[in-house]
């Protein structure tokens, strides 16, 4: 048996611990998440420059939408939503998808004056293959008589855009238990309470399904009509998820998914720190454990209440924070969450992004304030899929074999190591090993100027250090199974650039976001293989450790 180890020496802040022990099962019950598990939100004021129209498909976002695609055999849900969903009203006579105004009194980064025209329907004709979900206007449309026209004119228009297998969900509302209390503007009096909200969202997703029955039949059958929802900020606000559940939000038995949002914390929230907050899985096991708390209070209502997912997430609320949520860090971050709330219920997470975003995981077109191209939580998002993927001996005509289940491996000596054990029909076949600790390569860890070399320390590393049964690495004639390792690398948790998955990179300025690889990059898959001896030890088992330097990631594949 051969240890694996890491071949990158880079540098960082020490750390004292070493060595850990992993417990890993060879097998564990199914429980898999949904196809399309890494999924996106896209702002709504946002989702044309993201998809592009007829004329001028946006062939960036959808080559990196495909990626993910080939991974995992299905692409990404797209969500457009957020909370410019609740700001735009529709005029007919527009001449492009979508005029928007700033107010930087009420936010510098999306519009909260829109209108939209016709064309901004084209947009879903732009991704191929893919499935959306679509936001209604209920911030204007249950208070507002030009809000309801709105709704009257939008659902015949979306339903006729979303046809043809389009069409997963749609939404009507964006975190409504906000609704009074909005720091971009309050739409609803301080009185606004669970009941006046289930009433309005009855009477406008009624007016929904009677529009479709009208305009496109089909989409308002029960195969085909449904909803995500309640799709609340958090589980702290004013409005409480368990009470809007009683109170009846599906006494028409219509939503399909039970949909909440999550934050770690706030871009401009005090203390926030790349290392404390986001590189932290203590912060992010508290923070997806209470919408764990809240779910099964629903369940407690409603044995039957449909599956739970993240309709919308990321890493700090108002856009993200330079510096944090576009590093490599954030990166990091965004594979312990997924995985941690796949482990412990969510179904699906959709990672939300808008134009401009500090925590998008792509800049869709060149702006005043961005360039256009991949980001650092991409490269997150890509790790994640590849964790989730089929394995290579899973039949494609066999879907249901190929989704995965997840498992969390606990490391009770330190919150910023983390590890997770996928199984495909109850059987491993795949580890993933996380090292949150911090490691910056440039002046003030800001990404931009590197530090000069003699600053730099050796980058500390931690074994990952693992049993499993002899027998489950033979493969069937008793040969022995490979041990692939590929890794997610950056020079550092506060990179913006530079960074790779497995030695491939998906820049735009290299293939528009079509995979490449580096030829000045080692491939560890190829370089770490490793084959396992016929000594063990402890009863039959055999041991393996992976070296993962600080700031980095790096998953376990048996072939």
């Amino acid at each position: 048996m051969k240890q694996i180890l890491g071949l990158i020496a880079y540098a960082s802040v020490p750390t004292v611990i070493n060595a850990v022990q992993i417990s890993v099962d060879e097998t564990a019950p199914s429980n898999p998440v949904f196809d399309g598990y890494v999924s996106y939100s896209i702002e709504f004021s946002s989702f044309p420059d993201y998809a592009g129209n007829k004329s001028r498909p946006n062939t960036f976002s959808e080559n990196l939408l495909d990626n993910l695609g080939k991974i995992t055999g299905t692409k990404p849900y797209i969500r457009v939503g957020g909370n410019t969903q609740d700001y735009a009203l529709y005029n007919a006579s527009l001449p492009f998808g979508l005029n928007g105004t700033i107010d930087p009194k009420r936010s510098s980064d999306y519009p909260t004056t829109i209108f939209i025209g016709p064309s901004f329907f084209e947009s879903y004709s732009s991704f191929k293959n893919t499935r959306f979900i679509h936001g209604f206007n209920l911030g204007l449309g249950g208070n507002r008589t030009s809000g309801w026209q709105t709704l009257l004119d939008t659902v015949p228009l979306a339903c006729k855009a979303l046809g043809g297998g389009k069409l997963f969900a749609w939404t009507y509302g964006n975190e409504p238990d906000l609704f009074s209390t909005s720091a971009q503007g309050p739409v609803r009096p301080p009185s606004w309470n669970e009941a006046e909200y289930v009433d309005q969202w009855l009477n406008g997703t009624r007016k929904i399904h009677e529009l479709l029955e009208k305009n496109c039949p089909d989409l308002a059958k029960n195969g085909s009509y449904g909803y995500i929802a309640p799709s609340f900020a958090g589980v702290g606000n004013k409005l409480k998820a368990p009470k809007v559940w009683g109170e009846g939000l599906n006494e028409d038995d219509n939503i399909k998914l039970f949909a909440t949002h999550n934050y770690i914390s706030g871009a401009t929230s005090p203390g926030v720190t790349l290392q404390g907050t986001l590189m932290n899985h203590s912060m992010t096991k508290a923070s997806v454990d209470a919408h764990i708390v809240e779910y099964n209070q629903i369940k407690a209502i409603d044995p039957a209440a449909p599956p739970l997912i993240f309709g919308e997430t990321n890493s700090l609320y108002n856009q993200g924070r330079p510096g944090l949520s576009n590093t490599f860090g954030a990166a990091l971050w965004g594979v312990d969450f997924n995985l941690y709330s796949a482990s412990v219920g969510f179904k699906r997470v959709h990672m939300h992004m808008g134009t401009n975003y500090r925590y998008a995981s792509w800049q869709p077109i060149a702006t005043t304030k961005a360039t256009i191209g991949t980001k650092a939580p991409y490269y997150g998002n890509i790790a994640v899929a590849s964790f989730l993927a089929p394995p290579p001996s899973s039949p494609s005509y066999f879907p249901n074999t190929s989704l995965a289940t997840v498992k969390h491996l606990p490391i009770s000596s330190t919150p910023f190591l983390s590890a997770y054990a996928a199984y495909h029909s109850s059987t491993l076949t795949r580890l993933i090993f996380i090292n949150l600790q911090s490691y910056n390569t440039t002046a003030s860890g800001e990404g931009l100027v590197p530090l000069p070399p003699s600053s730099l320390t050796p980058r500390p590393s931690v074994t990952f250090n693992f049993t499993l049964p002899a027998a489950y690495l033979l493969k069937d004639g008793g040969k022995e199974k490979q041990v692939v390792v590929k890794r997610l690398m950056a020079n550092g948790s506060d990179a913006i650039t530079g960074i790779t998955w497995d030695g491939w990179s998906y820049n735009w300025e290299l293939d528009e976001g079509r995979p490449v690889r580096l030829a000045n990059m080692t491939r560890t898959s190829e370089s770490e293989r490793a084959w396992v001896g016929e000594d063990t030890s402890d009863g039959g088992k055999a041991g393996l450790g992976v070296v993962v330097e600080a700031g980095s990631a790096a998953l376990v594949e048996f072939v």
